[in-house]
């Protein structure tokens, strides 16, 4: 890659899948790139590689020459085991450098879940350094165990015969303009999880042939200023029998003195340990390190040299320092803040016993306050003896003119002030029954609480007039803004001095009357808990105060409430409450006051106002952190109606089956087959499929009994009464007419039907008479209990009725 377009960037086609716990990537280094993924962890997660069907497993894994990769992690969260760490390689001739460092993000931000490293090995030629340009950020060191503000981590290593040397680690902006490394050595830059990568770029060309392990060049700003050296591997020991180097740029006019802070020595078997000053053009001078160091003037170089070592000896620490070098010289600033109403500056001298002297318009003061344009001299005052601050107020009499928005800015200072501005406040004082209402312009504000703690560099307190405490805040959370029913001041504090004019840290309204002294609005996101606490946490919140939080909940989901760390008083006025009450309901969800029992955890299906206030405490304090949880809503209704619904489904089935029981029960009890009668000289029994063809092929016609309860009795001796029976036990059809389409049957055919039926059926003497005669008509039911005549017949020519059928004993 050429070093116009030397870029350290991953082209990495991610499509992550979570199904049961597995996470699915699929990975392409860019040409010329390393990637390894790695944890220290032997147990906990996996990364394996897919190729078809086969699958390798391991705790590891290295990617490179462009080639696309499947990669599988066998755990919902690799993030939490595993880091991925990006490596290029820069070669240097005699003259020129294969690249240089290049900061590009935009190919790995699929994968900002994961702790990232990227890192530049770096060779020159034989006996020849490589060089970095760090002239347009600048760097400053730092201890090992810091972190940077901007989140963002160098460090140098120099590779050497005898290991690898940890030149030191370092943040962005700083006197610190470049490294040279002799023959090998890295740069690296370490991003958590989470966060982008800033693009940047650092030259890399050939060095000089130095005789030492590195050499820093500092460039020291005018004015008054300081800066910290560690020496390499710091706490550890510099490596045995070598030479580190830093070079130093003065401004004309200015002193330089250095001290040796933290200093352990080792115990020598040659040499000795020594610092050695030079200066171009003059005499070097070799000091111990236990020798006060002297002031200088111009550049110079400090060379710290280390002896052979003794470590077989118990109790030798081998060598390390912490060094400070500060410049100071008399620096005239001319301070303007009448540009912004309200706007006071504060400077103070923190230290009784420095040499640092103030003056304001000519007159010596250990404290000055700027309120308008102001002439400003500092005397050796270095950056730990000055403490700078500054303040603001706005208020207004009538809501009426009180402005629409007011951005709360950090204001823009002059360098020439001996030290950064370290915290900003402004006071906000709205009409009576007025409210300050503050919303977070760069994104949401996050609470800072045990277990939510603010890893940002600025920090914003909001308190009220007599001190007490609403709470500590920085970005990147879920609190869209924030209303107080009283005058309140705003402070930041932290890293400022990159805030300047250009992003507001708040912007401030002032509105009318609110119901509670405090309400937030709060919109949490899936899969991140947040913790919530009344005002004045740690402590309780003040008597008879009250607090409300608006949370807003998505479609789809719920709110599920978890009241921690709850501190309730005994109250000897009022009590204290705690309710949730959703949007669209008047009757509240929740409610408890200290004297009730609170439940561990509650579910709200939708968006709700969580309400708490507080009583006149007759001992102890009412305060609590609330922890939100969204998830996935449950239809309850819907459950509700389909446990219904099986329960039902269930019943019916039980009571289907014991209906069907009996049933069969009952027809095992009426199991007596009866032949049915059919006018068309037919029998069957029920159960048979279909009739017999002829009566000649089958008996079923015949009675072999007939029980003297199943014979209609009273009906054949009202038809013998009349005349409709005869004394005869054979069947004698009907002679009358079936319908006005069927012509009479004839006397004839009634006495073959006799004769039949006396040659068919062989009936006992004590059997009961036969059925009585029925019409041939197949459209009249058996039922019918009226016999039909022959037409033209009279009324008084037509057979009595026989009365109602009754039906037989023991069944059909």
């Amino acid at each position: 890659m050429s070093s116009s377009r030397g870029s350290l960037h991953i082209l990495l086609l991610t499509v992550i899948v979570s199904v049961s716990g597995v996470q699915n990537l699929t990975v392409t280094p860019d040409r010329g790139t390393t990637l390894n993924i790695s944890t220290t962890q032997v147990k906990g997660c996996k990364v394996c590689t897919l190729a078809g069907r086969s699958r390798q497993c391991t705790t590891s894994l290295l990617l490179k020459d462009n080639k696309r990769v499947q990669v599988e992690f066998d755990c919902s969260r690799p993030q939490d085991f595993f880091s991925v760490e990006v490596v290029r390689n820069i070669e240097c001739t005699t003259k020129s450098c294969s690249s240089h460092i290049i900061q590009a993000d935009s190919g790995s931000l699929p994968l900002l879940d994961f702790h990232r490293k990227f890192t530049w090995n770096l060779k020159a030629s034989a006996l020849k350094a490589f060089k970095i340009d760090f002239t347009n950020v600048g760097l400053r060191q730092i201890n090992a165990s810091e972190r940077c503000s901007d989140r963002h981590s160098y460090t140098l290593h120099a590779l050497q015969s005898s290991g690898d040397v940890a030149i030191g680690k370092y943040c962005r902006t700083g006197p610190i303009s470049s490294a040279q490394i002799l023959n090998q050595g890295s740069f690296s830059v370490e991003v958590p999880a989470g966060q982008k990568l800033q693009n940047g770029r650092f030259d890399v060309s050939v060095g000089e042939e130095i005789k030492s392990l590195a050499k820093i060049t500092l460039t020291l700003p005018k004015g008054t200023s300081s800066a910290e050296l560690l020496s390499p591997n710091y706490p550890g020991s510099f490596p045995d029998d070598d030479v580190m180097e830093w070079y130093f740029q003065v401004p004309d006019k200015h002193k330089t003195t250095v001290e040796l802070l933290k200093l352990t020595q080792p115990l020598c078997k040659k040499k000795d340990t020594e610092v050695v000053y030079h200066s171009r053009g003059g005499p070097s001078s070799g000091l111990r390190l236990t020798d006060t160091q002297p002031q200088r003037e111009g550049n110079f170089t400090l060379t710290l040299r280390n002896c052979e070592m003794d470590r077989s000896r118990a109790g030798s620490p081998g060598l390390s320092l912490n060094l400070r070098v500060s410049t100071s010289s008399q620096v005239s600033c001319q301070v303007d803040v009448s540009k912004l109403e309200g706007l006071s500056l504060h400077i103070e001298k923190r230290r009784s016993n420095s040499d640092c002297e103030m003056r304001i318009n000519s007159v010596s003061r250990e404290k000055i306050t700027v309120t308008s344009n102001s002439e400003l001299t500092f005397q050796d005052c270095l950056p730990e003896d000055v403490q700078v601050t500054a303040m603001r107020v706005i208020e207004c009499r009538q809501l009426k003119d009180c402005p629409n928005t007011v951005n709360l800015l950090v204001p823009l200072l002059p360098p020439c002030l001996p030290a950064p501005l370290s915290s900003m406040t402004w006071t906000l004082r709205p009409p009576e029954h007025g409210t300050v209402e503050l919303t977070s312009l760069a994104g949401y504000l996050k609470q800072c609480l045990p277990g939510q703690r603010c890893n940002d560099s600025m920090i914003i307190k909001m308190t009220e007039d007599d001190g007490t405490t609403v709470g500590r805040f920085c970005p990147q959370g879920v609190i869209q803004k924030v209303q107080i029913h009283t005058n309140v001041s705003v402070s930041v504090s932290g890293t400022l001095g990159s805030k300047s004019l250009r992003t507001p840290v708040l912007s401030a309204k002032m509105k009318g009357e609110i119901t509670e002294r405090y309400i937030f609005n709060i919109s949490p996101k899936r899969d991140a808990p947040v913790l919530l606490a009344t005002p004045g946490w740690p402590g309780g919140m003040r008597d008879y105060s009250t607090v409300s939080w608006i949370v807003n909940v998505p479609k789809k989901m719920e709110a599920r409430l978890m009241f921690a760390n709850l501190s309730q008083p005994k109250c000897s006025n009022r009590h204290t409450n705690i309710r949730v009450q959703r949007f669209s309901r008047l009757e509240e969800d929740y409610s408890r006051r200290e004297d009730e029992k609170p439940e561990d955890e509650i579910t709200v299906s939708e968006s709700f106002y969580l309400n708490m206030s507080n009583c006149m405490p007759e001992n102890g304090d009412f305060s609590v952190i609330t922890k939100i949880t969204l998830q996935k809503s449950i239809n309850r209704l819907l459950t509700i109606i389909l446990s219904v619904v099986a329960s039902l489904l269930v019943i019916f089935v039980i009571v289907l089956v014991v209906v069907c029981v009996v049933i069969r029960k009952k027809k095992k009890k009426l199991n007596p087959q009866v032949s049915i009668y059919n006018p068309n000289g037919t029998v069957f029994l029920p159960g048979q499929n279909g009739f017999p063809e002829t009566r000649e092929d089958n008996d079923e016609h015949e009675y072999a009994s007939i029980e003297d309860t199943l014979v209609y009795t009273h009906l054949l001796r009202k038809g013998k009464e009349i005349g409709v029976y005869g004394d005869f036990d054979t069947y004698q059809p009907f002679t009358g007419r079936t319908d006005s389409q069927k012509p009479l049957v004839s006397q004839d055919s009634i006495a073959d039907d006799r004769q039949a039926s006396k040659q068919q059926f062989s009936i006992s003497t004590q059997q009961a008479p036969p059925l009585p005669i029925r019409p041939l008509s197949h459209e009249q039911r058996l039922v019918d209990n009226v016999i039909y005549q022959a037409e033209g017949q009279s009324e008084e020519e037509r057979s009595p009725s026989l009365g109602p059928r009754l039906e037989p004993e023991g069944g059909n």
